[in-house]
């Protein structure tokens, strides 16, 4: 059985106001994209990793993180698209006898061989998961003029984080029905969304991580370096 894991590095991180995109931003001198190839290098779950990056990007990520770092299981490093869909697409095309498929943000760097192994264990039965957490803030759903609308009930609403896994067949077929069709009504925000939509299939819902944040900010940097501290002293 083989399972790929594609990782998304492809972002411009403009939100982050920094020269450097985030992925490639340092978190304890380690480049906060290091952090989740680490995790798939080392997992016994994961065969191979796609890295996908931006264009022009592929040398800088060869050199300087996958042969500096030793992940020999980065086996292709491809150029991503415009929007992060695009990129998506990408990594499933260069994906070769693949069973399933991990796909993940190389800007949430606090995954851990835990959470894929608890998606592994599911996989196989549902075909399609993704981890998230329950939120903890009372939702509100607004009006079209600011008001509030309706209050979300809280003990159904869950966080969407990554990774996101899929039957390598299914999540492919939807992907190329995607690119098809490019529908400009369907905002694409993550692949669980394209599974649901194009393959029709329920999508499981997986314990995710509070630790496992997205880096899209500079606050988002000060955080992941007290997650970093708090899981070092963890292991220690």
């Amino acid at each position: 059985m083989g399972n790929t894991a594609i990782v998304l590095a492809g972002g411009s991180g403009s939100r982050m106001k920094s020269t450097v995109k985030k992925q490639y931003l340092l978190i304890a001198g380690i480049p906060v994209l290091g952090y989740s190839l680490a995790v798939f290098q080392k997992s016994i779950h994961i065969n191979d990793i796609i890295l996908v990056c931006g264009k022009g990007e592929e040398d800088q990520c060869r050199t300087e993180i996958v042969e500096k770092c030793g992940f020999s299981k980065v086996k292709k490093i491809v150029e991503g698209g415009k929007e992060r869909y695009h990129s998506v697409y990408e990594g499933l095309k260069a994906a070769e006898n693949c069973d399933y498929v991990l796909i993940h943000d190389g800007a949430r760097p606090f995954i851990d061989e835990a959470m894929i192994g608890r998606i592994m264990e599911e996989l196989p039965q549902c075909r399609a998961c993704v981890v998230a957490v329950p939120v903890k803030d009372t939702i509100k759903l607004s009006s079209s003029d600011g008001y509030v609308a309706r209050t979300l009930p809280r003990e159904q609403l869950w966080s969407v984080q990554t990774p996101q896994a899929f039957d390598y067949n299914l999540i492919r077929r939807a992907y190329d029905q995607l690119a098809d069709c490019e529908p400009e009504d369907i905002r694409i925000t993550d692949d669980a969304m394209v599974a649901e939509h194009f393959a029709g299939v329920p999508v499981k819902l997986i314990e995710g991580s509070y630790d496992n944040i997205k880096i899209t900010t500079p606050e988002d940097l000060l955080l992941a370096d007290m997650i970093q501290k708090k899981h070092s002293v963890d292991r220690n």
